[in-house]
């Protein structure tokens, strides 16, 4: 059996050529960036302490994987494991401090400080819903490569469109779940693609929420402070 044999159907339940890895790479180098940024009061521990740690963890994943995905070891997925893991404790408590914050009174009287802390925050929301939508997906981008569990747990357009009017070759990539979470966050809602899985749908909920209550509670904040 070959990657070219009509017989296989899709490429998105077949084996096909391993995913790159950069553009996740380059998402948790900016996650890291925006923690490294944020206030103090919003951050665990230092603010240097969980960029360091993701980037850590970040250069073993690329040293065994530099280029494409190809290396499925399970030392390497609960590294993988440990990284979103990392990066979810990091964006869940710079939410939860930041919705405190405001709630108990803000510690800055200045609207652009807190709508630059609330909108790093946000864009974190997107970046780290956009890795875990990746990493879990069938089994994470290595065992989608390999074709191993051919049920989605996110229904792409293109998993439904007929042959003439997308590729054969198609499949999801990074930056079809980063587009995923982005749309999920600005439209409170899904939008193209649906979560099949009720761990898809339960991870769609909260993303959802956690950008409907900063937002709200960062702009009427910052409205509050302007008046």
């Amino acid at each position: 059996m070959t990657a070219t044999d009509p017989a296989e159907g899709p490429a998105w339940r077949r084996r096909t050529q391993a995913e790159q890895r950069w553009p996740a790479s380059i998402t948790i180098a900016v996650l890291a960036a925006i923690q490294w940024f944020l206030p103090d009061e919003l951050t665990v521990g230092p603010r240097w302490l969980l960029p360091v740690i993701e980037l850590a963890i970040g250069v073993v994943l690329i040293a065994a994987n530099p280029v494409r995905m190809r290396t499925a070891k399970p030392a390497l997925r609960a590294l993988a494991l440990a990284l979103i893991s990392v990066v979810g404790l990091g964006t869940a408590y710079s939410v939860v401090m930041l919705i405190y914050n405001i709630l108990t009174g803000y510690h800055t009287a200045n609207a652009a400080d807190l709508l630059g802390a609330g909108a790093g925050i946000y864009v974190m929301n997107i970046l780290t819903f956009s890795v875990l939508f990746w990493e879990f997906d069938r089994g994470g981008p290595i065992e989608r490569g390999l074709g191993t569990d051919p049920f989605p747990d996110f229904l792409f357009p293109q998993m439904t469109m007929s042959g003439d009017m997308v590729k054969r070759d198609w499949e999801p990539y990074f930056l079809d779940y980063l587009y995923v979470a982005f749309t999920n966050a600005t439209a409170f809602s899904p939008t193209d693609t649906m979560p099949l899985s009720r761990w898809a749908k339960a991870a769609m909920a909260l993303e959802s929420a956690i950008a409907l209550a900063t937002a709200a509670l960062v702009i009427a904040k910052a409205v509050n402070t302007l008046g």
